[in-house]
């Protein structure tokens, strides 16, 4: 089984890049910093590709490289914490360009790829975009999209038996959410929020998304 996984060497990308590992899944590791993936395909001993997944023909051009896939996850996005009335228009292109252009442009190049035989696209959301968070509207704006997405390319492609899904974590302890999770105020406020008394951890996704890419859990 290949998995193709966007995002790979962020906090969640890489707990799932090593679960996927682990379970003996060949990861082909994916995102736009060519550093961080040559060190973690070397710990993995895995296949690596340089790509921006908002670029339709660049992201279509490195699924087809790695074809035959199982199944695609993108784990891209950005956290911007701003009111409307502060976001610039580089910052709402910026957002949407890495959580929701990178989803549709997904699910475009892997529902080709995947057209004959079938597989699963997990895509990442928020709870930001069911959720009333403040400062959270250009995030939950691009996020509310790939839920929409989502649920219009798996009613699409069901009947090819290519399975859309979506995770939408809350705070998870990763090096984008640090300015939150390193503020001792600003955790209590959101550990406060859930019911475990916790925030999330990369692993906690993960499994959700592995659960997902399994053919036995269709």
């Amino acid at each position: 089984m290949r998995v193709f996984l966007i995002g790979a060497a962020g906090g969640i990308g890489s707990a799932l890049a090593r679960r996927l590992h682990a379970a003996g899944r060949e990861v082909i590791l994916a995102g736009r910093t060519e550093a961080s993936l040559v060190t973690l395909a070397a710990e993995l001993g895995a296949d690596h590709v340089s790509v921006d997944a908002a670029r339709f023909d660049a992201l279509d051009q490195a699924v087809q490289q790695f074809s035959p896939v199982s199944a695609v996850v993108n784990r891209a996005g950005s956290l911007l914490l701003k009111p409307a009335h502060l976001t610039t228009q580089e910052e709402w292109r910026a957002t949407t360009d890495l959580s929701l252009t990178t989803a549709f442009a997904t699910v475009r190049a892997t529902a080709k790829a995947m057209m004959n035989r079938g597989g699963s696209i997990v895509l990442c959301a928020s709870a930001a975009a069911r959720t009333g968070f403040a400062n959270h509207g250009a995030v939950a704006a691009a996020k509310g999209g790939v839920i929409s997405l989502t649920m219009s390319a798996a009613a699409t492609y069901g009947s090819r038996n290519i399975r859309v899904n979506c995770v939408a974590p809350g705070l998870i302890a990763t090096p984008l959410t640090s300015r939150i999770t390193q503020n001792e105020a600003a955790l209590k406020a959101s550990q406060g929020m859930h019911v475990l008394g916790r925030i999330g951890t990369p692993d906690d996704i993960a499994s959700a998304m592995a659960f997902l890419v399994y053919p036995a859990n269709s």
